[in-house]
């Protein structure tokens, strides 16, 4: 890979491009929750060569939420669980969405 294709992937929402360290950092938090979050299966770091945790900006997004509502009081487990329903109805709404343009596009009415 050269340096080229690693700028390319700024942009990515999934490359893994952020440590453990600076994850936490980011997100105001300690390594610990992140750990937890991924026990909890909300999310699953990729791993580095080191078998180091590596983050994407999706998934901090994903933690970033997690946190909020672990900050509002609500136990991590459930957290965890909230933020996942959250996530699949975003993207069910997406699909739902892209049905009906595609419906309409396939179906178009004449006004009048």
């Amino acid at each position: 890979m050269t340096a080229g294709d690693s700028f390319g992937r700024l942009d990515d929402d999934d490359y893994p491009a952020y440590t453990m360290g600076r994850a936490a950092e980011m997100l105001g938090t300690t390594q610990g929750f992140l750990r937890a979050i991924g026990e909890a299966r909300l999310i699953t770091p990729l791993r580095s060569e080191g078998g180091h945790r590596r983050y994407s900006r999706y998934q901090l997004r994903i933690a970033a939420r997690a946190r909020e509502l672990v900050d509002q009081g609500t136990p991590i487990e459930a957290a965890c669980r909230i933020v996942i329903l959250e996530d699949q109805l975003e993207e069910a709404q997406r699909i739902n969405a892209e049905y009906r343009r595609a419906a309409a596009s396939e179906n178009p009415t004449s006004a009048g």
